[in-house]
């Protein structure tokens, strides 16, 4: 899983360790798995021919590429390319779900109860008994300015016993992974985060977040849409 160390490779180099029909297992991969309410990437892998990646899952610890027809065999080896724009989209998107999390905590201690993000809008839900438009605009405006900073992100790796001290980290309200290390995005002075996605390296990379609607989702669940301004270069 590649991806969790460099978010930019488009390219990559890699063998066949076993096929299941159209579903691939390589021996490396920087190609995202849907997971988190983070979609998957596509692109292709290419041998004697090219084969378009049209799904990304994890299975047992395995990621498993699924493509578009059959030919590929064990030990052969393939190139990878990710379809970048649809990634770079994602990244963006994914980083600005941070620093809107990180604001909402931070002025009402609300937690992530899901979200989904996605090319064009997406959305997360929080635990908050009050529902006030105008404080959520507010929030939005906190978040605009922060990325104008221009704050760094980088990640890295804390053991279990670290990150039990670090409540702060974890923003979902759902129940806390069982693992024996986590994985850190911190936005350089501003938010920390547990989380296994991918993100740009500085927040002027995002651009303007939008605010779109919001919405009651049931008692203590509100939910909030919003997309990104479109960028020329990527």
């Amino acid at each position: 899983m590649l991806y969790m160390e460099d978010a930019y490779a488009r390219e990559f180099n890699a063998v066949v360790k076993r096929v299941v029909g159209n579903n691939i297992i390589l021996d490396k991969t920087y190609f995202y798995a849907a997971s988190g309410g983070q979609p998957n990437d596509t692109g292709k892998l290419i041998a004697n021919e090219e084969y378009d990646v049209v799904n990304v899952i994890k299975d047992n610890n395995e990621i498993v590429h699924e493509v578009n027809k059959n030919g590929l065999k064990k030990d052969d080896k393939v190139k990878g390319t990710i379809n970048w724009e649809r990634r770079y989209k994602l990244m963006r998107m994914h980083t600005a779900a941070h620093v809107l999390s990180g604001i909402f905590y931070k002025e009402t201690n609300a937690k992530i109860t899901g979200g989904q993000l996605d090319l064009d809008k997406s959305r997360f839900d929080f635990s908050l008994e009050n529902f006030d438009r105008d404080k959520i605009n507010e929030y939005f405006e906190k978040a605009n300015e922060l990325v104008k900073k221009d704050l760094k992100v980088k990640t890295y790796y804390i053991s279990k016993k670290e990150a039990m001290n670090m409540p702060e980290i974890f923003k979902l309200a759902k129940a806390l992974p069982d693992m024996d290390r986590f994985r850190i995005v911190e936005i350089n002075g501003f938010d920390k985060q547990a989380d296994g996605g991918t993100h740009v390296k500085s927040l002027m990379e995002i651009g303007k977040i939008i605010f779109l609607k919001a919405e009651n989702k049931g008692k203590d669940n509100r939910r909030v849409y919003y997309t990104l301004e479109k960028i020329t270069k990527v």
